[in-house]
């Protein structure tokens, strides 16, 4: 029988010495914080506890964001440069490609990808580069956080006998701990200071330090079971919203045949003071969780004999969306301009994920302009946020890409416009008067009053 909380052999309990002096550490502000991974998730929380008054170190292995940080620079939009700037000049951050300066933080929290490999399933290589990175450099007393998004049994059965290689044990030399990342980039009213953190530990010690060191920045630190629970907390939020994204979005396409518009039915059912909790329709899924982590527990779920049929399901119908919105587009070029796909140009308006951030990590947009130019289309792109796409492993192809300049005249000349992205600041009034044709997957011409029999929703 399976039982991931007890995975390992049961260790002797750390020394009350050993733990009462972290703590201390910890409420004088003395213990030293190493974040590895400086992305979306790492630089905030790393900022907050330099803000918060620790010392801290941030480890990357792209020496450009090194240098970048400890040059007071920012290449993430929603983090200001003056922060970085300033916690750097009063000695409290700093950034290292030197995986050797683990050995002089007190506590060592992690914050790197966790993607899916081709076949859908976890790719822990991330996680395991990073903990033999950590092993050797393991002492006594460290606090070791994985903050990655992984399946329930990661931190006890992949991590741990792995930093376990060595002569040091979890729960008797070093504090084993699981608190999933909670950030939302570009959220204006929740951060990663504001937001509580769930914990999880190997041990009461490891539990009790970790809610300590966490506490130390949140406003409510929410204390599991076990590390695998812990673990659990953070895929059930993510699977509660690819779960309920995927009804809207079949929602969609059910009304949308009926002549029903799928966002005036939501906007009249949030009115409803209890029962209903407002979900959007898109073109598809993006970002760092909730494309991934659903799958995450399929994988797992698979070892205990079990499907996850609710899940996948979710998961096929929210993948399916850039299909429907690419099927919507050629339909809307061919009635109204007895047009094909292959003899097209169309603007694309947003890369984002979602509005008001530079992240593309899993956008549909990158899967939809290779869809929309496997057709024949020519297909352009702008984004406020974006100038250039990045390098990614899924769409290499389109790295380098440019963003064109907000040009209203020029936009006339498209056979359509496809807006992926809805932006704040952009004037999608002007947009719809000066193109031929919209088609708006996010609902974002819902004010324009002018030109609405151009406006295709999909």
């Amino acid at each position: 029988m399976h039982k991931i909380a007890s995975a390992g052999t049961p260790t002797p309990l750390t020394s009350p010495d050993l733990t009462a002096d972290v703590l201390k550490r910890i409420d004088d502000r003395r213990l030293v914080v190493g974040v590895i991974g400086m992305g979306y998730v790492g630089l905030p929380l790393a900022l907050t506890f330099a803000d918060r008054g620790f010392t801290v170190i941030g480890f990357d292995i792209d020496v450009a964001k090194i240098e970048a940080l400890n040059g007071g620079r920012s290449y993430i939009k929603h983090i200001d440069a003056d922060d970085i700037a300033r916690l750097g000049q009063c000695g409290r951050f700093r950034a290292t490609a030197d995986y050797d300066e683990l050995a002089v933080v007190d506590a060592i929290l992690v914050c790197v990808p966790t993607p899916l490999n081709p076949y859908r399933e976890p790719d822990m290589s991330f996680i395991e580069a990073t903990t033999r990175a950590i092993l050797p450099r393991l002492r006594r007393g460290h606090v070791v956080s994985l903050e990655s998004t992984t399946y329930p049994g990661t931190t006890a059965e992949f991590m741990r006998p792995i930093l376990e290689q060595g002569e040091l044990r979890s729960g008797r030399d070093f504090y084993l701990v699981f608190s999933p990342e909670r950030e939302d980039p570009g959220n204006p009213i929740h951060n990663t200071a504001s937001i509580p953190k769930v914990v999880g530990g190997d041990g009461a010690e490891a539990l009790e330090i970790g809610c300590r060191l966490y506490g130390a920045i949140v406003p409510r630190t929410v204390a599991t079971s076990s590390l695998a629970t812990a673990e659990a907390v953070k895929l059930t939020e993510n699977i509660f919203r690819s779960v309920n994204i995927a009804l809207v979005n079949e929602l969609k396409l059910v009304f949308s045949r009926m002549g029903i518009d799928v966002w005036e039915v939501i906007e009249a059912a949030k009115t409803k003071p209890f029962g209903f909790m407002p979900f959007y329709p898109g073109p598809g899924l993006g970002g760092h969780c909730i494309p991934i982590d659903p799958f995450y527990l399929t994988w797992k779920a698979r070892e205990y004999g079990l499907s996850t049929r609710f899940i996948e399901l979710a998961g096929q119908i929210n993948t399916s969306m850039p299909l429907v919105v690419v099927q919507a587009v050629s339909d809307a070029l061919n009635l109204r301009f007895a047009r094909s796909l292959n003899t097209s140009r169309l603007l694309m308006l947003g890369l984002a994920y979602k509005k008001n951030v530079d992240d593309i990590r899993e956008s549909p947009a990158l899967e939809l302009i290779e869809l929309l130019e496997a057709r024949g289309a020519t297909v352009d792109v702008y984004d406020p946020f974006i100038a250039e796409i990045p390098s990614s492993r899924e769409h290499q192809r389109l790295a380098g890409r440019r963003s064109v300049a907000w040009d209203l005249a020029a936009f006339a000349h498209y056979d359509a416009a496809l807006i992926v992205t809805d932006h704040d600041g952009v004037d999608y009034a002007g947009l719809v008067s000066a193109s031929r044709l919209v088609v708006d997957t996010r609902n974002a011409t819902a004010a324009c009053t002018d030109g609405r029999d151009r406006i295709v929703k999909a």
